[in-house]
């Protein structure tokens, strides 16, 4: 496609981009689920038969961040690899297994006067999905909007741009295979930022934002936009070791919280150990993560113990890195520790290790997060974990969706109230 060449150019092509998404997703509304099922099952195929064409997509996009100094954090959120194209195609043949969430009656009920009142879940419609970096959300995105029957604007990065494209077309080819319209998954096709902006008033063709990034994103997303926002905020992600934890199992968990990947938003970024086993826990475990390679930036007690810990600052308490370092402190127990998380975090992932469980369920139900995990790693914060084929975001709001999204969570519902004559006195 041409480049835009002036602001006049670049809103009549949103806009025409917007009224094919409107047309799209009046047909998804009614594609019967088999079809949407067939087009996830040949997306997939497409993905894994244009692997070479993606790999090449994604070398450019790995070249030019280079030369623009990306951080390995970035750079590990951007490579695509045989691995994690394999993962992508699995996630949709994951997404087309899952149930259809349209159509179904959540609710029935009977009035006094014989009506006959149902709620339906519906699609949402034509769905804004703006993200940074990551290439394997478009094919997530798109995959989990067609499978709830909404249309998907797709606006990736400008870093990731030209493997999005690749992925974004293989996705188009397998609606087209299932004679659904391509134009129910669109990808932006420039990098200029001005198309963020314009997205987010476009109320006559999208009904609902997601952005997914960091913070300055959200934060944007959140002041412009004309219409309703899932919010998928930065991962400020916390393990609790208590006194009450079996030391093995708590090392196994945190390096792997930690370590696993660190540029994922579901990477523990602050190490909470109690007071009462500091001294016997603390050294392993920070042995563990130094052999790792991670960086401790720690509070005075954890620098007593441990001489390669960098004094934490103030910062270092809310901060993302997507890096191998990690904030630890010493708490006094579980209400300490609950209480620096609701003050620092960002209510979107915190793990508790303890085998007391009255200690467990306090913490689970006090935390103010959309998800909290007992004896295991915040790595598992991911749809494709939870059984959902994939996610569009962890949502850390807390009106509805929270958590991940998936496809039953693109969905909205109406009310069919059924009579047979009725009229109101």
């Amino acid at each position: 496609m041409p480049a835009l060449d002036s602001t006049n150019d670049l809103y009549a092509e949103m806009r025409g981009i917007g009224a094919a998404a409107r047309r799209a997703a009046a047909l998804m509304a009614q594609a019967p689920a088999e079809r949407k099922t067939a087009a996830l099952q040949a997306a997939a195929a497409e993905i894994r038969a244009r692997r070479q064409e993606i790999l090449a997509a994604n070398a450019q996009d790995l070249a030019e961040a280079g030369q623009h100094g990306l951080s390995p954090a970035m750079v590990d959120r951007l490579m695509l690899d045989d691995k994690r194209i394999d993962a992508m195609a699995a996630g949709l043949d994951d997404v087309a297994a899952l149930p259809d969430p349209v159509g179904k009656v959540l609710a029935r009920w009977t009035r006094p006067n014989g009506l006959e009142i149902a709620r339906v879940s519906v699609p949402l419609g034509v769905i804004g999905i703006i993200y940074e970096s990551r290439p394997n959300v478009t094919a997530d995105a798109g995959g989990l909007s067609l499978r709830a029957g909404n249309a998907a604007i797709l606006r990736g990065g400008s870093e990731s741009f030209h493997s999005s494209r690749a992925i974004a077309a293989a996705v188009r080819r397998g609606l087209e295979q299932a004679g659904l319209p391509a134009n129910a998954v669109q990808l932006v096709p420039t990098r200029d930022r001005a198309a963020v902006g314009m997205m987010l008033t476009l109320t006559e063709f999208i009904d609902i934002i997601v952005p997914r990034g960091g913070r300055s994103l959200i934060e944007r997303v959140q002041r412009e936009s004309r219409m309703p926002v899932i919010a998928h905020l930065e991962g400020v992600c916390h393990v609790y070791v208590d006194r009450a934890a079996e030391l093995d199992k708590a090392r196994r968990i945190v390096v792997n919280a930690k370590m696993r990947r660190t540029g994922v938003c579901g990477a523990a970024e602050t190490l909470l150990v109690d007071r009462a086993v500091a001294q016997q826990y603390l050294p392993p475990i920070l042995a563990d993560l130094h052999g790792a390679g991670c960086e401790i930036r720690g509070d005075a007690a954890v620098q007593a113990l441990d001489a390669q810990a960098v004094p934490a600052s103030e910062a270092d308490w809310s901060a993302e890195y997507l890096d191998a370092i990690l904030a630890v402190g010493i708490v006094d127990g579980v209400d300490a520790a609950i209480e620096h998380i609701n003050r620092y975090g960002s209510h979107h992932t915190d793990a508790i290790v303890t085998e007391d469980k009255a200690t467990a369920e306090r913490f689970l139900a006090e935390v103010d997060s959309a998800i909290v995990l007992q004896n295991a790693s915040t790595q598992f914060a991911d749809g494709g974990e939870f059984g959902m084929g994939a996610e569009i975001g962890i949502s850390t709001g807390r009106l509805p969706p929270r958590g991940p999204v998936g496809a039953e969570q693109l969905v909205s519902y109406k009310y069919v109230v059924r009579g047979n004559g009725q009229v109101r006195p």
